[in-house]
């Protein structure tokens, strides 16, 4: 087969490519679908959890937040043990994984049961992810890479938008009576599903040989990701407090500690967890920096506009996800078509998508100004922001993973996913402390909604007043004015490639 490995080198024995490289690609990019799904799904069924399981706060914002954690910080080392285990053998456990802690969370009877198996959800999905890029990488080469790297851009923000209006519409159905539950139990059968089909589809593969664990890397970059992570997705519920900020500043130590521990284990001709030759392939460095910023922006976009769709205006979870549909199927039409321009102007879309991507945004926050609705021009103004934005990453990410050779796909896609998640975690909680800041108190009954990481409302949340002059409630009479709750937390957008 002339789109497998063997194009690039030659297989070895032990190696068998892919019966049939789109039901591969069909299957790796459902996986992806359904981890990018259950990240932003959950959040909508947050209020239903805490009624049901009397979560506390705490207990609550670990539900969410504990799958984003473990996800973003073992991905480099997910990627690295695909490379040496193979990626089919890594990607099913992940997905096995994923699936039975799924199962678990469908049937949990108390929060501390439903927070150990978020964890372990987020673990699986940090062996399963990294390794579906790589196999795109290994399954399809040159040209013929083009149009699996688009149908994956295509599925991170199909994903991203359905997992609001699935997680709306399962929560409100109450099926049998189960509430929150359906929410974690659609993934057993999908996930049973592609488990199967994976085990006949993918290609089969012993990794890279001489590859092995580069152990001091990952010692120092998984608490660097950790103190990263952490006090980004916990400071707001903790009111920013000084162990976040040490955190923080830590982390800054420890990646530097872990440049310097990378540069001696490679001058030791070892295999470094992030190979230096990465970032010193043309255009890398500065391709993962812009992506770095494209999805910093669209984590917060995604974030704050729902947090202002339900919060502000009163929107329930349902009519606040198919307010996002213009964006992603913009932001899916785009990815699936760009390649289809002349060649020529390939290198100038991602200028264009910027710009239209800027554009999109003021024109959506001169729709919403004072309080306004919007109208029909706020479809307008997300299609535009969803098709800039897809002009700006697919572009970019199709020229940043084309350029690394196949023997350093693995370490590649850790880097690239691990970079999109951190970027996602920067973006809400940046643009979220501003639109807090800015926005002022939220009123009693949206906040209730928001309780610690989720950012969705009640449906009961009642809409501001039409002038859009305070998001606060006012004071009873005689009554001294108090703060409402703030929202603790965030909407975690999982959405790595």
């Amino acid at each position: 087969m002339t789109d497998t490995l063997a194009v690039a080198r030659p297989a070895r024995p032990s190696q068998r490519p892919a019966r049939s490289p789109w039901a591969a690609l069909a299957v790796v990019l459902m996986g992806q679908f359904m981890a990018v799904l259950d990240a932003s799904v959950v959040n909508v069924a947050a209020p239903s959890i805490h009624a049901s399981l009397h979560t506390s706060g705490a207990g609550l914002q670990l539900v969410i937040a504990g799958y984003v954690i473990t996800y973003a910080v073992l991905l480099v080392t997910g990627a690295r043990v695909g490379d040496i285990l193979g990626h089919r053998r890594m990607f099913l456990a992940g997905l096995a994984t994923f699936t039975l802690a799924s199962l678990g969370c469908g049937l949990a009877t108390s929060t501390a049961v439903l927070v150990t198996l978020r964890f372990i959800q987020g673990a699986g999905a940090a062996a399963m992810i990294p390794q579906v890029l790589s196999l795109i990488q290994r399954t399809f080469t040159g040209a013929a890479r083009g149009r699996p790297m688009r149908l994956y851009a295509a599925v991170l923000a199909g994903a991203a938008v359905t997992g609001q209006v699935v997680g709306g519409v399962l929560v409100s159905a109450n099926l049998l009576g189960l509430t929150w539950r359906p929410v974690f139990l659609l993934n057993v059968p999908i996930g049973a599903s592609l488990f199967l089909a994976g085990l006949r589809t993918l290609p089969v593969g012993r990794g890279e040989p001489g590859r092995t664990l580069d152990l001091a890397g990952v010692a120092t970059l998984t608490p660097a990701v950790l103190a990263l992570v952490l006090p980004l997705v916990l400071g707001q519920s903790e009111h920013w407090p000084t162990w976040g900020w040490a955190c923080l500043a830590g982390s800054g130590v420890v990646f530097a500690l872990f440049v310097v521990v990378e540069r001696r284990v490679a001058a030791r001709g070892g295999a470094p967890l992030i190979p230096g030759r990465l970032l010193r392939l043309p255009g890398a460095a500065a391709g993962i920096a812009a992506l770095f910023c494209v999805m910093a922006v669209f984590g917060g976009f995604f974030f704050v506009l729902a947090l202002h769709l339900q919060g502000g205006l009163g929107y329930s979870p349902m009519r606040a996800g198919l307010t996002f549909a213009p964006a992603g199927l913009a932001f899916a039409a785009v990815s699936l078509n760009w390649q289809r321009l002349p060649a020529g102007w390939h290198v100038n879309v991602s200028i264009a998508g910027f710009a239209v991507y800027g554009a999109g945004l003021l024109m959506l926050a001169a729709q919403l100004r004072g309080g306004g609705q919007g109208g029909a021009w706020l479809f307008v103004a997300l299609a535009l922001a969803g098709g800039g934005m897809a002009g700006a990453f697919s572009p970019l990410m199709t020229a940043v993973v084309t350029r690394v050779p196949v023997t350093d796909a693995a370490d590649a896609t850790g880097v690239i996913v691990t970079v999109n998640q951190l970027a996602l975690v920067v973006g809400v909680a940046t643009f979220g402390t501003l639109y807090l800041n800015l926005a002022g108190r939220l009123p009693q009954d949206a906040a209730a909604g928001f309780r610690l990481v989720s950012a969705h409302a009640p449906p009961s949340a009642p809409a501001p007043p039409a002038d859009g002059s305070r998001l606060s409630r006012p004071a009873r009479a005689g009554t001294p004015s108090r703060p409402s709750p703030q929202p603790c937390g965030w909407m975690i957008i999982c959405s790595g490639p």
